[in-house]
């Protein structure tokens, strides 16, 4: 199944470097970490997970590096994550904020507070989806636990997906938050939510498939994962019943370079007519992205 170079991608997680680490990323979980070397040697939480990753020493300018990055692997759009009051952000969406689409960090420990500055900031910045990282909160908050719920209920509100972090976390902390048994509960209670599995869902892989059968807002992106690790449920899932909800999305540049990714893209045994969905008619119906893209 050739993998065609005229699709222009939509990238579900791709991020501009910050620094030539990105080490600034990750100071929000020192505090769950507990052994030695995730503290002390790691300069990403899950930094034994992966190999190359990429470093920016010598880039002057971050921003323009990244999307010369994108154009070079045909990606027309980006999901990348909003920080009120960043510099660095404000800078990308001068000078390119058409071709992304701004996902939101959310905390449910935040309560109402919380629920209101997502409201304000999709009005005021176009806020296109939530994200949550259960395991990675502190303290930790699962999947269907009842704070997660005014988030839920504010997506379905604004008409916006929500992406949630399912499967063992890669930094070495609980996994218990993230357990994929705990999405039933929410698809079944918020039917009309735009519910997004990040990071593998693994090793629930299968389940994830399985809900995906009983619930149509309920989807898969392929997140943090290298494309010869993409799980073998998920690509079949693709094949047969669900093309229309698995989503390409990378990690760059927090695991992964886009050279590696799509050098190895065109080897996931997709069908020739799943190709178009996955990498980009999926994510312009789901985000309601126009042409061009």
């Amino acid at each position: 199944m050739p993998f065609p170079t005229d699709v222009r991608v939509v990238d579900l997680m791709l991020n501009v470097p910050v620094s030539a680490t990105n080490e600034e990323w990750y100071t929000q979980f020192l505090p769950l970490l507990m052994d030695k070397e995730s503290r002390q040697a790691f300069k990403m939480p899950a930094q034994y997970m992966f190999k190359g990753i990429p470093n920016f020493d010598g880039v002057d300018d971050l921003i323009g590096h990244t999307f010369a990055e994108m154009d070079k692997h045909n990606i027309g759009t980006a999901m990348m994550g909003f920080y009120e009051g960043s510099d660095h952000i404000a800078e990308i969406g001068r000078r390119f904020g058409d071709r992304v689409l701004w996902e939101l960090p959310v905390n449910p420990n935040e309560g109402m507070d919380e629920v209101r500055r997502i409201k304000r900031l999709h009005k005021d910045h176009g806020i296109a989806a939530l994200s949550i990282f259960p395991c990675g909160l502190n303290p930790q908050v699962p999947i269907n636990d009842k704070k997660m719920y005014l988030l839920y209920a504010a997506a379905v509100e604004l008409d916006i997906p929500v992406m949630v972090n399912v499967g063992v976390p890669g930094p070495r902390v609980p996994m218990a938050p993230q357990k994929v048994e705990l999405v039933d509960e929410v698809c079944w209670f918020f039917p009309e939510l735009k519910f997004i599995m990040r990071h593998g869902a693994e090793p629930w892989d299968e389940l994830a498939v399985k809900l995906m059968i009983k619930y149509p807002n309920l989807y898969y992106s392929t997140s943090a994962f290298a494309p010869r690790y993409y799980p073998k449920s998920i690509v079949d899932f693709a094949n047969t019943r669900g093309a229309n909800q698995v989503l390409y999305a990378g990690y760059y540049p927090s695991g992964l370079s886009l050279d590696r990714i799509f050098a190895e893209l065109p080897e996931v045994p997709f069908k020739d007519e799943v190709w178009p969905k996955f990498l980009r008619d999926n994510a312009k119906r789901l985000f309601k992205i126009k042409d061009p893209a």
